[in-house]
């Protein structure tokens, strides 16, 4: 089985890109705002007080922690720059109706480093912040293991224009119980993560073999069991090898113009595990892939298609103007279904199981340049991080890494330690 439109062409993809990554005024003001669509009704803090977070303190009076625990519409908003060294506490946002506003804080803005944040509530925008959680000096597999941004049992979230980074769980995930709230799949779905929106954000560097109880854990972005109404939309997912981005079983979710650069051994992937489902019935999963770009890096495996399906589940898909390539130029194949009894079936569909009311994709051609221009936390004002991963996507360089030391470790510049 191949996908209708499933074309390469590594030269127009690498042209595409130029310079993009280099004018912050183009990218401030380019088009279009994927966190504005998707089914997300996250209105945030609107119409709520405006807290100040006025220390880069991890907790205590005029700290992020004490403001995103603040009960109340609200919005956060941030009179410091810097470093938030979280001490290896992650941030849990319990309280719903909370805007972060990142985009607020002097240059060169906010970066958490030592842990992640968590989401658990409903109506919660998060907006131009960097999660940075490190392995920290762990030692392998001693079970130091953090999500950079993650959902859990969440609804109604937009995470929109963050760089995460650097995770020895998933950099970025929507997940939650599989089978909460009852024995109907509608029950199971409002039990866990939903209308959930992944949008312009960096996602990168998962660490490999590090501190993960399970050893190697290099993952992007996992979408668990269940999870409905997510829009993943014109991310970069840069060297993190597998989950870039991971479907689990009964997902419904679009993913579009989105940026794959270097996945090792999974790009796009889609499995629903028998076992995992202690008994229940197989539910078919419903996934639109449109518009998005894969290019192959150093660690990228030589067999790897755009898609791999496996697992027990059957799937619907709908999948369109999907580029996708390998170092050398050689085109990818399009999908792959993995054996197993029985085989999961795969109905592909001429027009998408689900989308969002508004959006608009891109044609793939232009979305390497779209996204290297406007990706991750406040385009018009990259750290040092980010410049080199999008130099890499760029150049066709960089790898899986183990360690943040590998590649210069923690930024320092205004921090305070836990």
């Amino acid at each position: 089985m191949t996908m209708r439109d499933l074309m390469v062409d590594r030269r127009s993809m690498l042209a595409s890109a130029g310079a993009a990554m280099l004018a912050p005024a183009a990218a401030r003001a380019a088009a279009p705002d994927f966190a504005a669509l998707g089914w997300a009704s996250a209105r945030g803090g609107e119409g709520g007080r405006v807290l100040r977070v006025t220390t880069l303190a991890a907790d205590g009076p005029g700290s992020f922690r004490a403001a995103v625990e603040a009960s109340g519409p609200r919005k956060v908003v941030f009179d410091v720059a810097g470093v938030i060294d979280l001490g290896r506490k992650s941030i849990r946002i319990r309280e719903p109706f909370l805007t972060v506003a990142g985009e607020t804080a002097p240059s060169p803005g906010i970066t958490f480093i030592r842990g992640g944040i968590e989401v658990q509530s409903h109506d919660v925008v998060l907006r131009h912040l960097r999660v940075r959680a490190g392995r920290d000096g762990a030692p392998d597999r001693s079970g130091w293991e953090v999500d950079g941004v993650t959902c859990w049992k969440a609804r109604d979230v937009i995470v929109d224009h963050c760089s995460i980074a650097w995770a020895t769980d998933e950099n970025l995930s929507a997940s939650g119980p599989r089978f909460d709230g009852g024995d109907t799949v509608e029950a199971w779905r409002e039990g866990t993560s939903h209308r959930i929106t992944f949008s312009n954000n960096i996602v990168s560097e998962g660490l490999s073999h590090a501190s993960h109880v399970k050893g190697e854990h290099s993952k992007g972005t996992l979408i668990h069991d269940n999870a409905t109404q997510v829009l993943i939309a014109g991310n970069l997912y840069a060297h993190n090898l597998e989950r870039n981005q991971l479907f689990k079983g009964a997902v419904s979710a679009v993913s579009v113009n989105n940026l794959v650069y270097d996945p090792g051994t999974r790009a796009m992937h889609y499995a629903l595990n028998a076992p995992e489902w202690e008994g229940r019935a197989w539910q078919t999963g419903q996934l639109a892939l449109v518009g998005n770009v894969v290019r192959g890096g150093a660690s990228t495996r030589p067999d790897l298609p755009f898609l791999i399906v496996e697992g027990q589940g059957d799937l619907d898909l709908f999948a369109r103007d999907n580029l996708a390539a390998y170092a050398g130029g050689g085109a990818m194949p399009g999908l792959r279904v993995l054996p197993t009894t029985p085989l999961p079936r795969v109905r592909e569909l001429s027009a998408a199981p689900l989308w969002p009311r508004g959006l608009k994709a891109l044609p793939a051609s232009a979305v390497e340049r779209h996204v290297l221009a406007t990706a991750g936390a406040r385009p018009w004002d990259r750290d040092a991080v980010d410049l080199r991963v999008l130099r890499q996507v760029k150049d066709g360089t960089g790898r899986v890494i183990d360690d943040e030391a590998e590649v210069g470790g923690y930024a320092t510049a205004g921090r305070a330690k836990a």
